[in-house]
Formats: C-alpha cells, structure tokens, sequence
C-alpha cells in the first residue's frame, strides 16, 4: 500500500536562505502586536475584567431581533452592554459591566434583566465574575504561561544542549506573543480560554521543534565533515514530510471546530488556528535559524544506524 505524501521523500529545499526575510516578517508581526497592545491593549473577558455575563434564548424560534433585545437592556441604564449571537439565531450572549457596589448590585441588576427579558426571552445561564477575581485570573494566567515556558526551556536544555534551549524559547516566546497579539489587533476577547489555547498552541509548537533537534542532533554526529549550515537544512528536510502532515491534520480538525463549533469555539480555534501556522514557521524559520548564530558541538561519529531510532531513519 503506497503511502500518501503531501511533500516528497526527498525535498532538498534551502529553508536557511530564506532565514532573513523570516526575520524581517517576525519583527514586523512582533513590532506590531507591542504597538496594538499599546494603543489598543487587550479585550478582556469577564473572566479577567468582571461584570455580568448572560445567555438567552428567544421564546420564538421563528424570528428573533438582537436590536429589540438590545433596546430591552439600554432602559437598565447599565453601563457598557455587548449583544451578540451565541451559536443559532435565537441564542444571545449579553456582557454587561460591573456595576457600583458589592455583589448585591450585581444580583439585583441580574434580576431586573429577567424582569424585562422573562416575556420573550428564556435566560439559559448567569454569571458574575468580581473585579478581585478577575485580577486573580489574570495573574494566574500569566504565571501559567510564564512557568509553562521556563518548563520547556529547562526539559530542552537537559534533552539537547543549552543552544538549543536558548533557540527553543525564543522560538515559543516568538508564538505566544504574536498569538496575543492576534487578539489586540483584532480586539477578540481574550479570557480563560485564550490561555488555554496559548498554552496549546505552545505544547504543539515545541513538539514540531524538538522533532527537528532530534535530526539535527543526530545529524551533526553522523556527518562530521559537513559544515552547520549543511547539516540543518538536511535535517529540516528530512523531517518536512512529517511537520507539513502533522500541521494539516491538525488544521483541518480546527477549521471544522471554527466554522461549526459556534461562537463559544470560534475564538479559541482561531487562536490554534494561528498557533499551528506560526508554530510550525517558528520551528523551520526560527528556532533552527538560530541556532547558526553557536558553533554547536558535533559529539561523537555515529558508525552505523543501529543506535538510531527508525523514525529518525532516512527513507
């Protein structure tokens, strides 16, 4: 049974030529996202920010008017309000800002919402997230990230050697900072579920890099009279098939969350979606290009194959 191949066995692509404009376009994404986060800082959730978050669903399944419901919440005087479709057509997610005052003003304004709502509207579900809370989360999300990214660093730096750590979180920090700024740029609500998809977009990231340091390792044993610059093309090469393959499959398991996952999914898929692309730019275009700035030890020659696993094998 022939096996199907999205790249040929046998691709002999310079990816290291190409180094510079990968560069270039890093910066710019990168100078970019630092200037949408000063300028336009980040959406923030209720989970981060506080405030009221409810779901609806109209009585009348036959037609429904998101300006009737936002009508209905402008009489509350309530502050920022955010209306929008929530899955089908009869199902509304209203955000509504913290109001003055304890978790009493909260509930109270919670109840005069069903009051006006409860004729044509059936509320599904109800939340408030304090602003302390809120802080907390935030907190916590970023030590999740942060502690996620030195983890990495230190398991590459016993895995391979200290270049290669060095290559490998610049390589993620490369993508969790361009994922966030996908959502300062285009002012997606950036909550728990964000973090969660950073983090995933991070575990992917660093498994398509390792799969690379792991071929380049044993490359630079096996061909000691080649130079670096040699070496890491072919091992990037060699493991092309493999990534291009990992990469599509993955993507296409996430534009169908995107496209039929509704709007509870659509942000988090997005943000995988991005995640997969610029984690594997960042593997082939980054971490490896690195690591041509060290002059990594070669070790000893490798004498046969039979110490190497089949998958590391040349086909």
């Amino acid at each position: 049974m022939k096996l199907l191949r999205l790249v040929p066995s046998n691709t002999n692509f310079d990816f290291l030529k190409l180094r510079n404009y990968a560069f270039i376009f890093s910066t710019i994404i990168i100078l970019g996202t630092l200037l949408s986060l000063f300028v336009n800082n980040l959406n923030y959730g209720i989970d981060f920010k506080g405030g009221i978050l409810l779901e609806l669903r109209s009585k009348n399944i036959n037609s429904s008017n998101i300006d009737d419901l936002r009508s209905k919440i402008s009489t509350l005087e309530a502050g920022e309000v955010s209306i929008q479709n929530f899955g089908k057509d009869v199902d509304f997610l209203v955000r509504i800002q913290k109001q003055d005052g304890d978790q009493k003003q909260q509930i109270a304004m919670i109840e005069k919402v069903k009051l006006i709502t409860n004729k044509d509207y059936e509320i599904r579900r109800s939340e408030f997230v304090g602003p302390v809370v809120g802080d907390e989360l935030k907190i916590a999300g970023m030590l999740a990230v942060g502690l996620a990214l030195i983890s990495i660093m230190v398991y590459i730096w016993f895995r391979f050697e200290w270049q290669f750590s060095i290559a490998a979180i610049i390589a993620l920090t490369h993508d969790v900072v361009t994922t966030v700024g996908l959502f300062s740029i285009l002012q997606l609500e950036f909550n728990l579920a964000t973090i969660a998809a950073i983090l995933t977009t991070a575990g992917y990231s660093i498994n398509d890099t390792v799969v690379i340091f792991d071929r380049v390792r044993e490359n630079l044993r096996r061909y000691k009279s080649k130079d670096h610059y040699f070496i890491y093309n072919k091992s990037i090469n060699e493991t092309l098939s493999r990534t291009v393959i990992t990469s599509v499959t993955t993507l296409v398991a996430l534009f169908i969350i995107f496209f039929f996952g509704g709007a509870v999914l659509s942000d988090f898929s997005l943000a995988m979606i991005w995640g997969v692309l610029i984690g594997t730019f960042s593997s082939i275009f980054v971490a490896v290009a690195i690591l041509t700035f060290f002059n990594i030890d070669k070790g000893e020659k490798i004498q046969d194959e039979k110490n190497v696993p089949e998958y590391e094998r040349n086909n």
